[in-house]
């Protein structure tokens, strides 16, 4: 069986200038950091912003444009990022990590074109309890 999933976590942009799209963003679109994962952003990490609402996240990378790919992170609860994990190895025939992110979990992957897709839950506490049981 197919796990379900929960909506878009978020996306994933490309800038040249982070400071300057941060501006925009919050001049155009109302959106403003996310203060509990401002972390991230040092090292060429994201800068997470999002609207007013706290519904809609993006994740802004300062770094040279990619080739026509964005990246859709999918949101889903803990048992569903673990039950994604099993199918999208089987589905794909690979082995599919959990990526740590010290207050999320993600997985990756990609479509056969080459689209990149991401899943996340910040069920961080449940998952890291238990994702062992699962490997």
């Amino acid at each position: 069986m197919i796990p379900g999933l929960q909506g878009i976590d978020h996306i994933h942009v490309y800038v040249p200038d982070r400071p300057q799209a941060e501006k925009w963003y919050r001049e155009v679109l109302g959106f403003e950091r996310v203060a509990a994962l401002e972390d991230w952003s040092a090292g060429g990490g994201p800068l997470t912003i999002q609207d007013a609402n706290g519904t809609t996240h993006l994740a802004v990378f300062e770094r040279e444009m990619p080739h026509n790919h964005a990246t859709i992170a999918f949101k889903v609860d803990g048992e569903g990022l673990l039950g994604w994990q099993h199918h999208l190895s089987d589905a794909l025939n690979t082995k599919i990590d959990l990526v740590d992110h010290d207050s999320s979990w993600s997985i990756y992957f990609s479509d056969p074109y080459g689209n990149p897709f991401e899943i996340t839950s910040h069920e961080y506490a449940w998952i890291s309890e238990h994702r062992e049981a699962t490997l």
